[in-house]
């Protein structure tokens, strides 16, 4: 696992790398956007995830290397012959020269695990988060788990109503001035009476 264990965001993840690792990250992660359309980008386990009806990819930043964790297995196995470092065993690829990523395959790979992934959904058969952990070798006890934000959001009803409040006060201060009035009045007509 990377040291950017604790990132909430992938552009967090990536602003935590070294030079080296976050340009070739951050190209892959473009890369995987750009060719899924409809994926959702999160930060699990220490891991850039990319999901489509359930997780679809993952991306790991090790010392020396990158690592791009495929849930399609058959589309690994597909494209073995043309990347080196793919392990068909866990369906991930590791990259160690990080300044010649092979973009061209791994987008093969990427749109074709969308193909293989939507016809997954239309029969059923979508791999759960824990198989592809498994698979993966990612212990879910041993990872991070991700940290929880709550954004306290106020209400209308947790808001004073302060437009309720001022009308009060308005009709108060109304009040001492009619109040007022009358005796105003009635000393004004006592003054002209002793006049």
């Amino acid at each position: 696992m990377s040291t950017t264990a604790s990132a909430m965001t992938v552009g967090a993840y990536l602003r935590d790398l070294p030079p080296d690792r976050r340009v070739a990250m951050a190209r892959v992660c473009s890369m995987i956007r750009r060719s899924a359309r409809g994926v959702r980008e999160s930060m699990r386990y220490g891991l850039a995830f990319y999901e489509l009806d359930g997780p679809l990819f993952a991306l790991e930043s090790g010392r020396r290397h990158m690592s791009l964790y495929v849930a399609e297995q058959d589309v690994v196995l597909k494209h073995k012959d043309a990347l080196p470092g793919v392990n068909p065993g866990r369906s991930f690829i590791k990259f160690s020269d990080l300044n010649r990523l092979p973009l061209d395959v791994v987008e093969k790979i990427v749109r074709d695990s969308v193909a293989a992934r939507r016809s997954r959904v239309a029969q059923g058969t979508v791999p759960t988060q824990a198989d592809l952990l498994k698979l993966w070798g990612i212990k879910e006890e041993a990872a991070l788990p991700p940290a929880v934000v709550a954004k306290v959001i106020g209400t209308a009803a947790a808001k004073p109503d302060r437009s309720a409040a001022k009308k009060s006060a308005a009709a108060k201060a109304a009040k001492k001035v009619a109040a007022k009035k009358p005796a105003v009045k009635a000393a004004k007509k006592t003054s002209a009476k002793k006049d």
